[in-house]
């Protein structure tokens, strides 16, 4: 049966017959993100009955370590403070011995995701780097990420989630046998950004066509798959809904997108686009519901780190997550966004009607699939899963 559609979101999206069953059209979605304040309201509700009807319940979150394995990247993104050039203050390679210093602490703290975030090939352009890996004994930055997601699933209970920017398809398939999921933000369809003094000029890596290939191939390979949008980055409202709609098409196309991140842009000190305006609370609410509205099975999230001291208000956007969160590591991406502390986090959640419950880094509902093709797997890494989820998919709760 068809939902009633308030009448404040009637007047300015007829085409919501069928709130929370059907996705909404591209003109619905660029229309609502155009709408004005007085009807955000009736958006959030839409959104939340959406929600409602397909997550309810439960909000998650995943208790990670941030492992920065190395911080050198080729691309220069106008936004980033986390890449740096070689020989740079700040610029830095873990060791094995630095990685798994962390797993380690990371263990006494219940986490169960070690989420390794690197810049991307950054040995093609710095020959400190290619160093670095004949130092280490690997022939590149790929072979030593995938030799310590092999040492965390050997050496301790953690779950390896790689986001090693552009990956071939035999790389995704490599990475696949020593991480249960991976990922790559999509962050925007919008070539234009990779022009003079945009948001990705120098940043050959964000080519949108290029992370799709990477986000395609992890689909006919039923990858479970985190991906997403970066919004504030200088894209215009109908790119961020194509964006959307790119990342919808991949799913229904392979069904292993996993989650839809939106993130929002903010300012950092000593980049190009250090006064660049941030999406405001409103936006980063329109923006949410329609991502919802668009995708109504998906599980959407967001960063609370992001949108403190307000993040509670996310939830009335339409996630049904809060993205990793570590009590050990800080956001290295964000360094001065500090991630809220759990027990925070549980009482915003519970205060706004939720449960929070703790998920691994590959999503309750992939974990049945992920057994059913183990055959592909190494059986290690099929262990370590099994040991580390409860029979309805999240993390085990401590005794």
């Amino acid at each position: 049966m068809a939902t009633v559609v308030p009448e404040a979101l009637s007047s300015t999206a007829t085409a919501l017959a069928d709130v929370g069953s059907e996705p909404i059209s591209r003109e619905t979605a660029c229309r609502l993100l155009r709408s004005e304040d007085d009807v955000l309201p009736s958006l959030l509700l839409a959104a939340q009955v959406a929600r409602a009807k397909f997550k309810p319940g439960v909000i998650t979150y995943s208790r990670k370590i941030f492992l920065p394995l190395t911080n050198l990247c080729r691309d220069y993104c106008g936004y980033c403070t986390f890449r740096h050039d070689a020989g740079e203050p700040g610029a830095h390679t873990m060791s094995p011995d630095e990685v798994m210093a962390v797993v380690r602490a990371g263990e006494r703290m219940g986490c169960t995701e070690a989420l390794f975030s690197l810049g991307d090939k950054p040995e093609l352009l710095f020959p400190q780097m290619r160093d670095t890996l004949r130092r280490f004994g690997y022939k590149s930055t790929l072979h030593y990420l995938e030799a310590m997601c092999e040492k965390v699933l050997r050496e301790s209970s953690l779950l390896p989630h790689p986001n090693p920017g552009l990956m071939s398809a035999e790389w995704l398939e490599r990475l696949s046998r020593v991480a249960p999921s991976m990922g790559l933000m999509l962050e925007t369809t919008s070539a234009r950004l990779l022009a003079k003094g945009a948001a990705h000029d120098n940043a050959p890596d964000k080519d949108p066509l290029k992370r799709l290939r990477v986000i395609e191939d992890a689909g006919r390979q039923k990858i479970p798959f985190t991906t997403g949008i970066l919004i504030g980055i200088g894209e215009t409202l109908e790119e961020r809904v194509d964006t959307l709609i790119a990342i919808r098409d991949l799913q229904e196309r392979y069904g292993h997108i996993q989650e839809v991140i939106v993130q929002n842009f903010r300012a950092k000190t000593g980049t190009p686009m250090a006064h660049w305006p941030e999406p405001d609370r409103e936006d980063m609410l329109r923006t949410l519901a329609v991502a919802r509205l668009m995708m109504p099975a998906m599980n959407i999230q967001a960063p609370p780190n992001l949108s403190d001291p307000h993040y509670a208000d996310l939830l009335d956007g339409g996630i049904n997550d809060w993205g990793g969160v570590s009590p050990l590591t800080p956001d290295f991406i964000n360094p001065e966004k500090p991630w809220p502390h759990l027990d925070d986090l549980r009482r915003r959640t519970e205060a706004k009607g939720f449960e929070l419950r703790q998920r691994l880094p590959v999503y309750p509902e992939f974990i049945k699939e992920f057994a059913e093709r183990s055959s592909a797997h190494d059986d290690l890494l099929r262990r370590r899963l099994g040991t580390a989820a409860d029979v309805a998919g999240y993390a085990r709760r401590a005794a």
